[in-house]
């Protein structure tokens, strides 16, 4: 049976510096998020995206998802293919990591806590 280490609980509600809080979340994933988003909001579908994008609903899928690092020409694809610009999606992206950054450090730890306990 595996230990259980238990985190240290912080008290005060100070921001943490990042390299406290663990990995910050990558740009694959947060890009994936937004473009998922943006598709939905639509009502399309991946292969009615990804037609007009001219890449495959797989590909598509995996960009979505955090698993493939696109290209700037790709993302762009997509991006066109949802008549968003890659300024919005950047946009878009900073405004996430920005609201991650802003988590107080009572919330990040019980997070961290869930997320060990599941």
């Amino acid at each position: 049976m595996a230990e259980i280490i238990p985190l240290p609980a912080r008290s005060d509600r100070t921001r943490v510096r990042p390299s406290s809080r663990g990995p910050e979340p990558l740009w694959r994933d947060l890009l994936g998020d937004q473009l998922r988003r943006r598709r939905h909001d639509r009502g399309e579908t991946l292969t009615e995206t990804a037609e007009r994008a001219g890449v495959s609903p797989q590909y598509l899928s995996e960009i979505e998802r955090g698993l493939k690092e696109p290209s700037s020409e790709m993302i762009a694809a997509v991006a066109g293919a949802l008549e968003a610009t890659l300024i919005e999606l950047a946009s878009g992206v900073a405004e996430e990591l920005r609201s991650a950054a802003a988590i107080p450090a009572r919330t990040a730890t019980n997070r961290a806590s869930l997320a060990l306990a599941a």
